[in-house]
């Protein structure tokens, strides 16, 4: 099977499939600590309509950067303002980009 034919039968990164248990497996932590990560903020998975919690291939790897933020000593609230620096400057990035293409400008030769 070919890398494009894996990745279709993979769900859409944004997509909220995962249950706890099992994004907890994947990550290689415990369920208590993928719920104390959530009530410290730094991670907020989407709810089915039963308030079950379910999460994403976006979650999972915004929840590796957690334990390897963590694996490296950073404090809960630490992680959380390392998490929200990362986030405004992937928006910057983004919004930038978005500029670049609607001026017709290239990127800055770096």
């Amino acid at each position: 099977m070919s890398e494009e034919q894996q990745r279709s039968h993979l769900p859409d990164p944004t997509r909220a499939v995962y249950a706890i248990s099992v994004a907890a497996d994947l990550a290689g932590i415990g369920v208590q600590t993928l719920r104390l990560y959530e009530r410290h903020g730094l991670l907020t998975p989407a709810r089915s309509d039963g308030g079950t919690r379910r999460y994403s291939s976006d979650d999972l790897a915004r929840l590796h950067r957690i334990i390897a933020l963590a694996a490296a000593g950073v404090n809960l609230a630490g992680i959380g303002r390392i998490l929200d620096l990362e986030d405004a400057n992937a928006d910057l990035h983004a919004d930038n980009d978005r500029l670049r293409r609607d001026t017709g400008n290239p990127p800055p030769q770096t």
